[in-house]
């Protein structure tokens, strides 16, 4: 019988042709198996798998503020795994999964005879968590027509290999470590951080079971933007539990009445919680990790080694922060751009947006092809649909790019910088008011002039250099150098027989108070002041400085102001303070900056304070009192500069030093008035909003319960005038003759400040004000 098959052609045919295939089939598989399409890692590599790992960036409390990454990946150990997440994935996706090594033939067998040969849908799939786990590690290539072919052949391979290597436990660990999610997201941890908001660890079931239940198709069950599909494709997967016993049905059919909730959490670059900040760090650890090596030699990838990077950053800080700017500039803006009506500069002034356009990335690509200016501006003119930025969400309108560009010019921006005054540690960063469409950081980046903020610098060098509290001064107009002639921005300064003592001038920001403490101190006395500060901008050398002249950044600033709240010891704002590798050995560690030597005395710097309390109780700043209602211990001082461009504030408390600043980003653009462009009215609610929600929380309370020392009774009796007092007749009688008579900044004759027992007060037998 055997000889006649034998002899038989048909069959002697078919077995050649079998024989034939399986050689074939051999060869191929062999060929894959050496290499001949693409290296298949050894065990000896698989042993030692290394992916690339998101660098976390932690707020101090251990928060996570954000990533940076090729890949949102962050591994986790097994035990870190719920028990549910678990068996969710393996009655999903492969319920044989203890059972096979690595290939599940009786699978494999059930998908060809009953998806290919009976054409049966419900068959299910004959892929294994460890072939699965061999494609997310090492990916799929195109190999044209047998690709599909080569890949799964390949993949079996490196499964076998998978599995003689790890554990069950290990291989699980490693698929969760590495599978991808929705929104460019890869691992369990870094969804459920994503998705949920929390650690792996504490995941509920009906949150595992989203997150597994992606696994099918990530996009098409994204529970962001697919909510309904999520959750019946969750529902399907608390089934399967059931089905393999891992839930009672009845457990099953009470999760699937949940509703679906996410706590959705972004970690894109451009947006999330402090991404100004980010950004920063970004920058910071980039150039620190150029001077680092890792054990082989090689220097660190902030993008790939999942280094871990600890900030100052107060979490919870920066979220009041954030909200309170975005609440003050919403109504602010609106009330800007009411001021102006039709007439913004941002639309009727030409050389202003037309300046604008040619700065614009489009205008400079168009230019870069050689188009001429009238062709570009041709294509800039054309219209297309357009999503713009506003306070109240994304909106689309069919715009031109001369038309967007103007949108943008109109905004205004703001910087608000907090720290700890004692070491200059960063609690709050803001670097302006969206960074997805104004990138450009007003915390380290801007400089821009200082208005009256400056004043303290000048009233401190006062003090150091020997001037009296009770030193009275004259708020009359005086011209300098090159017909310079500073004024009062208040009714203050209407009645020029009026003096007033350091702490009301201050208190009142009087401008031409102000410039003549300047010139009686001494220009290189203010400006040594101000060094000692740790002020490392230019500083003119002129009068006007005393008006804030100069261009500054908040953190020069915000370390300035520090030394008011730290014993006359200047601060230099830091933010990082140790950056670890993933495994969490220390690979750099960095201290407060804090002078090492006192700005100035200690007498100074009480005097100083109680003359900013009274800003913020009784002058420029005392809105923060009636308008929002604040308690709290708070020295301040506004600052407006010429022509209402700049708005500023700084508010001290002894444990939280805050600058916040407001204005266009192109300086020819100004507020309308002052009565909006003032650093009160601009800059100033920033700041309150912020103190009012951080008293509404007890978590501040070290911050907002903490109390200014009060001044000692010899202090107090130094400072203890009127604030205020009328030339006597004799004084008005010959001061009027000189009221507006010129002076030079080096003039021996400029007016002198009046000391509280000047000539006069002797002469009538005025009695001492002590």
């Amino acid at each position: 019988m055997l000889a006649k098959l034998k002899n038989n052609p048909i069959v002697r045919w078919a077995l050649i042709i079998i024989s034939s295939l399986t050689g074939f089939f051999l060869l191929f598989f062999a060929s894959i198996y050496f290499g001949l399409f693409g290296k298949i890692p050894t065990e000896s590599e698989l042993s030692s798998l290394q992916q690339n790992k998101a660098t976390q960036v932690l707020a101090s409390n251990g928060e996570l503020i954000g990533k940076f990454y090729v890949y949102d990946r962050q591994p986790i150990d097994f035990d870190q795994l719920p028990s549910h997440l678990i068996e969710a994935l393996i009655a999903t996706e492969d319920a044989r999964f203890y059972e096979h090594d690595g290939i599940d033939n009786r699978s494999l067998g059930r998908v060809f005879f009953k998806s290919i040969l009976l054409q049966d849908d419900s068959a299910g799939g004959g892929s294994t968590i460890t072939l699965q786990l061999a494609k997310n590690i090492y990916g799929r290539k195109d190999y044209g027509i047998l690709g599909i072919v080569i890949n799964k052949m390949q993949e079996a391979v490196i499964a076998k290999r998978l599995e003689n290597v790890y554990s069950k436990n290990e291989l699980i660990q490693l698929y969760f470590n590495t599978v991808p999610f929705s929104d460019n997201t890869y691992g369990i941890e870094s969804a459920s951080m994503k998705f949920f908001d929390k650690h792996t660890v504490d995941l509920k079931l009906e949150e595992a079971a989203v997150l597994v239940g992606m696994l099918k198709a990530s996009h098409y069950y994204n529970p962001r933007i697919f909510p309904e599909r999520s959750r019946l494709r969750r529902d399907v997967v608390l089934m399967q539990m059931a089905k393999y016993d891992y839930l009672s049905m009845t457990q099953a059919e009470e999760t699937k009445m949940l509703p679906l909730i996410l706590d959705y959490r972004s970690y894109s670059h451009d947006k999330g919680i402090a991404p100004y900040f980010r950004e920063q760090v970004r920058k910071d650890v980039s150039g620190i990790l150029d001077t680092l090596k890792n054990k082989d030699g090689e220097k660190y990838n902030i993008y790939r080694d999942g280094l871990i990077v600890h900030t100052t950053l107060n979490y919870q800080m920066q979220q009041l922060a954030e909200e309170a700017l975005r609440e003050h500039m919403s109504q602010l803006q609106n009330d800007h751009e009411q001021s102006y009506g039709n007439y913004g500069p941002w639309e009727k002034n030409k050389k202003v947006l037309m300046d604008a356009v040619k700065r614009s990335s489009r205008y400079q690509k168009l230019s870069k092809e050689g188009l001429s200016e009238e062709q570009i501006l041709k294509k800039m003119e054309q219209k297309h649909s357009t999503e713009l930025f506003t306070y109240d969400g994304m909106e689309t309108k069919n715009v031109s790019s001369i038309d967007s560009i103007a949108h943008y010019l109109k905004f205004l921006n703001s910087g608000l910088l907090a720290v700890s005054p004692k070491d200059g540690a960063v609690q709050a960063w803001v670097g302006g008011v969206d960074f997805r469409f104004f990138k450009y950081d007003h915390v380290s980046q801007s400089k821009r002039q200082v208005g009256s903020t400056f004043k303290p610098f000048v009233y401190t060098a006062a003090l150091e250099n020997g001037m009296d509290p009770c030193t009275y001064f004259s708020v009359r107009e005086v011209t300098y150098d090159k017909g310079w002639t500073p004024s009062n921005s208040s009714s203050e300064g209407d009645d020029s027989n009026m003096n007033y003592n350091l702490k009301t001038a201050l208190s009142k920001s009087m401008n031409t108070i102000a410039v003549k403490v300047l010139m009686e101190t001494g220009i290189p006395n203010v400006i040594r002041q101000a060094r000692d500060l740790g002020i490392e901008s230019e500083l003119p050398a002129v009068p006007s400085i005393a008006l804030g002249t100069a261009s500054l950044n908040l953190e020069e600033m915000t370390g300035a102001y520090s030394a008011y709240a730290n014993d006359g010891y200047a601060t230099k704002p830091f933010y990082i303070s140790r950056i670890e590798d993933a495994e969490g050995n220390i690979l750099a560690t960095f201290k407060p900056k804090v002078s090492k030597r006192k700005a100035f005395s200690e007498d100074t710097r009480k005097i100083m304070v109680n003359m900013m309390q009274a800003t913020v109780d009784e002058g420029t700043a005392s809105r923060l009192r009636y308008s929002y209602g604040l308690k709290n211990d708070i020295a301040g001082k506004t600052g407006t500069t010429q022509d209402n461009k700049d708005g500023w504030f700084v508010g001290i408390t002894p444990e939280l030093v805050c600058v916040t600043w407001v204005g266009s980003d192109d300086h020819r653009i100004g507020f309308r008035n002052t009565g909006i462009g003032q650093g009160a009215n601009s800059a100033l609610p920033i700041f309150a909003k912020l103190m009012q929600k951080m008293n509404a929380s007890s978590s501040f309370n070290t911050i907002t319960n903490a109390r200014f020392q009060p001044l000692s009774s010899e202090l107090a009796n130094l400072m203890e005038c009127p604030p205020e007092e009328r030339d006597n007749f004799f004084e008005r009688l010959f001061s009027g003759k000189n009221k507006d008579r010129k002076e030079s900044s080096d003039d021996k004759n400029q007016e002198k400040g009046k000391k509280k027992k000047g000539f006069f007060k002797k002469l009538f037998g005025k009695k001492d004000d002590n």
